[in-house]
């Protein structure tokens, strides 16, 4: 009988992650597989889920609707920037990835989506948010739970 994923488990999976309209976004090809703790929160919850049951050497492909990958787009993650709090020498321009620091020291990327003469705007949204995911998988290993017996 082969060992099924179950939520606990350590599993190594090879993907290939594409959007609905065929375009490559992520790939472990050529570098280790993935590992993470299935159930664990490490990884978005479509892709949790859809490693549930397979067994090593398996093979499939699931499609993850936006609400179980990076979530909707979110409006309020806009943000308009006054552009004088650029530092002097940085020219902001549309298609440029920043990383912004929130009030809790948090670090937020944010890419630019406009620039104004007095402020830029900042799209600080997944860059895969409001997406529909298609993952090819390819379970490699699966390490069993750590079953870890306090006394």
């Amino acid at each position: 009988m082969a060992q099924e994923v179950k939520a606990g488990d350590t599993v190594k999976v090879h993907y290939l992650g594409r959007l609905t309209d065929g375009t490559t976004f992520d790939s472990s090809e050529g570098r280790s597989p993935l590992e993470f703790e299935v159930g664990g929160g490490m990884v978005i919850k479509g892709f949790d889920d859809g490693v549930m049951g397979m067994t090593v050497g398996e093979k499939k492909t699931i499609e993850i609707p936006a609400e179980n990958a990076y979530g909707p787009r979110d409006p309020q993650a806009i943000i308009e920037f006054p552009i004088d709090q650029f530092p002097p020498q940085m020219k902001p321009e549309v298609g440029m990835q920043l990383v912004m620091t929130d009030n809790s020291g948090q670090q937020i990327p944010v890419v630019v989506v406009d620039v104004k003469p007095e402020f830029v705007v900042l799209d600080a949204n997944h860059q895969l948010a409001g997406q529909d995911l298609i993952f090819d998988l390819e379970l490699v290993e699966i390490k069993g739970a750590s079953r870890i017996i306090m006394p």
